[in-house]
């Protein structure tokens, strides 16, 4: 066991650097080929307009977006995830509105966005900053929806090894009650689900910057 969670300790950075190339079949087999039916659970509650995807990755959700007729940007701090995901954009005609930034600081004016969606993001999602970012760019009345992790929930023996493999890896660990939590200073009225599907569980936050934060635009700002 300590063997694994080395080997994982060690490549999960490359994953999303020099590995990038790697995340897609990386992403399928650690889900059991559940990965974009686990993002998808975050479209659900978005209404469209304009929206912000924070960490993008190899760019799968901007493509859905946009053919769904949504004005859809995205920010990474990956060179290499940002070049997977324009190519995947230019291939189907699409423009690509990327920027390589960290959601601690995020390159967008206040109340440009409709919706923020950030799935099994890292360790920076619970940043304070980030937090704050995400209602900064937020308009009134828009939604913040995290995908921070989904469970493996099925009976056969693969599903049963992929359980246990999330388990001892830390990716099926959720994150504490203090987490959600953070959102409430800022101002954001939260709601967490546990989404049951066929063969997994997936864990989705959504936080609602009310109406009422038109008047309280100095909140969540830069400083």
């Amino acid at each position: 066991m300590r063997l694994i969670l080395a080997i994982v300790r060690w490549f999960a950075p490359h994953l999303y650097t020099d590995m990038a190339w790697t995340y897609d079949a990386i992403a399928w087999l650690v889900s059991l080929g559940q990965w974009g039916m686990w993002q998808a659970t975050g479209l659900e509650v978005l209404e469209g307009g304009k929206v912000l995807e924070i960490g993008h990755g190899p760019g799968h959700f901007l493509r859905e977006m946009t053919a769904r007729g949504w004005s859809a940007a995205g920010v990474d701090p990956s060179r290499q995830m940002g070049r997977l995901a324009a190519h995947r954009l230019r291939r189907h005609g699409m423009t690509s509105r990327l920027a390589r930034a960290r959601a601690q600081s995020l390159p967008f004016p206040a109340g440009c966005f409709d919706g923020v969606l950030s799935t099994f993001p890292s360790e920076y999602i619970a940043d304070t900053r980030s937090l704050a970012e995400a209602w900064r760019v937020l308009k009134p009345g828009g939604h913040f929806v995290v995908i921070p992790i989904a469970m493996i929930a099925g009976r056969s023996a693969i599903e049963r090894i992929g359980a246990w493999f999330n388990k001892v890896t830390g990716q099926a660990s959720e994150p504490g009650v203090a987490w959600s939590g953070q959102f409430k200073p800022l101002g954001f009225k939260t709601q967490v689900k546990r989404l049951q599907l066929r063969r997994s569980v997936v864990l989705r936050l959504v936080a609602l910057k009310p109406q009422a934060a038109a008047g309280l635009a100095g909140r969540g700002a830069r400083t």
